[in-house]
């Protein structure tokens, strides 16, 4: 089957599953290519260049930024995050599609740099549900979750501006429902 490439954001709060709904869609889907960000952080312990992330020095990051090289970047915390341009459309040119997962301020660049893009928001069922999925997770300190949750909102309030909205209520069906979106 030969078909044409194309690209898809997927972004949501954090906590709302975008992971594993993006997870299990590579899993079941060999022409689905994940994008590979750029970061200037170091690289964590069992990281590695080229398959985790695009380790750069700041130099080299703002040169791609002022090359117009990345579909979309942000700093956070220090540290500049950001897509590449050059592997995605290699990977489109293929017939694949690919997939970004990222932040909402990042989706909404896309638009600006991608106009073509397919953007599916990922929703939480309820605020309720979110935060105890944040809990669960147990990896955040309360502060933490509570501005987790505080962004959430703001997020939230945007969502209808994506081209699609999947509540993440039953896995299983949310899946379905981005993969959906995605052949459309």
């Amino acid at each position: 089957m030969n078909q044409q490439g194309k690209l898809v954001v997927i972004t949501g709060p954090s906590g709302v599953g975008k992971g594993t709904i993006v997870k299990s869609l590579l899993s079941k889907n060999p022409h689905i290519f994940l994008s590979i960000s750029a970061t200037t952080r170091l690289p964590r312990e069992c990281e590695i260049n080229g398959k985790d992330y695009y380790f750069l020095s700041r130099l080299q990051f703002e040169e791609m930024i002022n090359k117009s090289q990345l579909l979309e970047w942000a700093e956070y915390a220090g540290n500049y995050y950001g897509t590449p341009k050059q592997p995605v459309l290699e990977q489109i040119e293929q017939g694949k599609i690919v997939i970004l997962e990222i932040e909402v301020l990042g989706a909404n660049q896309v638009k600006e740099s991608f106009p073509s893009a397919t953007r599916i928001f990922i929703l939480p069922p309820s605020m309720e549900i979110l935060e105890q999925r944040l809990k669960g997770r147990g990896t955040d300190t309360d502060e933490v979750i509570l501005n987790r949750l505080t962004k959430a909102k703001e997020e939230l309030a945007v969502s209808h501006q994506f081209d699609y909205q999947v509540i993440n209520d039953i896995l299983e069906n949310a899946i379905a429902d981005v993969e959906d979106k995605i052949k459309n």
